[in-house]
């Protein structure tokens, strides 16, 4: 493997799927670094170090260099099962949003479990079929599908596509007359409810580009059932991402509702209803629903409105792989003077781009301890922009090469990495037990290069 240029790693070490890495260690009592409640605690304080189940976060940073995405395999299936458990007895289900993280091996973990999936892209199609995900339980939503990315999902058998809009439909229409099949169709309604999140992921509002205007809904719905390449199948609605309350998603539940009720009297009947994704996660302060009060309080509203005999699907995503993943990052050194104290690491922007993007806090957590005072420090990136911050005013006794944890890190951390500055992306890695399974092995400058050529 080739040499990783600026980027932390560790000289004759390579990253594979089929590489497996057993972790020895005391099994001392610990405190656990994230909300047990939320996905069973993947993150613990022992003794000797933090670990994610029983691999060291120290013995994972030596095997396959820094930066490095940690993910919990109990932590995601933990997740996954409380929502199945909290519809249990009912047709119902649960359809991971791939954006929040479409690492093959994440998909994979979720495809044996029995999970649906919600992809938005054709490239997060055939991510899903590549980690043995049933087409069948596919929901296809996003603003801008492509007539290739349409076909691709009508050829493949997908369970529904969430219509965004009056031209999406009529393109359907047209590709699904072109290739010969029936294609089975929702609207996804905008409710115009206010979610109480960042404004880039509230995507409810009259203002945002999703969905279709809620005083338009029953007129496509009308050219819907009249079209005989279109088969309605039912409704969906999404609100938006990281919201705490579930106050938001009952009203936008009562409003899909009223449109159900409406539909029915012009005999129109949806096989489903799709009531989103979007509940929070545990970053700093916030306390979220729990899943299972989430999903209770929503499935009581629609029992209350007669409708419990249809099939819902839910499409959560950070709530799933948030809590389950870490990013590791070492110190490259300390820089004091007049302004700030700046930890500078070997993770950077192009790595994780939620505090730049949404001035979002992360938690950071040094693997190993130390005894000395601490000090205020800037944790930042080598990326030549002053936006390239990963967490600023934290409190830490650092040296350089201590390695760093950034926790909650599992969802739209490397789902969104880029490769500014010709950085190569980090590996991934999955912990199961006291195993430690490589996902994504570290990218290579070769890999950044390989699709340029230079001029003759």
């Amino acid at each position: 493997m080739a040499a990783q240029i600026g980027q932390g790693s560790v000289p004759g070490t390579s990253c594979c799927a089929e590489q497996l890495f057993s972790a020895g260690g005391t099994r001392a009592r610990f405190e656990a670094m994230s909300d047990p409640a939320r996905g069973g605690a993947p993150f613990v304080r022992r003794a000797d170090g933090l670990y994610c189940e029983d691999v060291a976060l120290q013995d994972l940073a030596q095997r396959f260099g820094t930066p490095l995405y940690v993910y919990s395999r109990r932590a995601i299936l933990d997740s996954y099962q409380q929502y199945v458990r909290a519809l249990a007895g009912r047709a119902a289900m649960v359809c991971y949003a791939v954006k929040a993280n479409p690492n093959l091996g994440v998909l994979s973990v979720l495809a044996r479990a029995g999970s649906g999936f919600d992809i938005v892209s054709g490239g997060e199609l055939a991510r899903v079929v590549a980690a043995g995900g049933a087409p069948s339980r596919i929901v296809f939503s996003g603003v801008g599908k492509t007539e290739g990315e349409i076909e691709a999902a009508l050829q493949a058998g997908i369970l529904c596509f969430n219509v965004e809009s009056e031209f999406e439909l009529r393109d359907l229409s047209r590709i699904a007359a072109r290739v010969g099949r029936r294609a089975p169709v929702s609207l996804r309604v905008n409710p115009h409810i206010d979610p109480g999140t960042h404004p880039y992921i509230a995507t409810g509002l009259k203002s945002s580009k999703f969905g279709v205007a809620h005083d338009q809904v029953l007129e496509l719905y009308r050219r819907a059932c009249a079209d005989p390449h279109l088969q309605v199948i039912g409704i969906d609605c999404h609100i938006g991402s990281q919201i705490s309350q579930s106050a938001p998603f009952e009203q936008a539940a009562e409003r899909l509702l009223d449109l159900v009720d409406a539909l029915e009297r012009e005999n129109v009947t949806v096989d489903h209803i799709d009531l989103g994704g979007g509940l929070g996660i545990v970053y700093r302060d916030e306390v979220p629903a729990s899943i299972e009060q989430w999903v209770g309080a929503l499935t009581r509203r629609v029992d209350a409105r007669g409708h419990g005999d249809k099939t819902l699907l839910f499409e959560p995503g950070r709530s799933i792989v948030g809590s389950a993943g870490a990013l590791l990052t070492r110190v490259i050194g300390l820089k004091t003077g007049a302004g700030p104290n700046f930890a500078i690491v070997d993770a950077a922007m192009n790595d994780l781009i939620r505090p730049a993007l949404y001035d979002a806090w992360i938690d950071v957590q040094p693997v190993s301890l130390r005894r000395e005072p601490a000090q205020t420090f800037d944790i930042v990136g080598p990326i030549c922009e002053s936006g390239d911050w990963l967490a600023r005013d934290r409190p830490l006794s650092l040296r350089a090469d201590d390695l760093l944890a950034l926790l909650s890190t599992g969802a739209y951390g490397m789902s969104m990495a880029s490769t500014y500055n010709s950085r190569c992306r980090a590996a991934e890695v999955i912990v199961d037990g006291n195993r430690a399974h490589c996902v994504r092995r570290r990218e290579s400058i070769e890999d950044l290069m390989a699709g340029e050529s230079v001029l003759p």
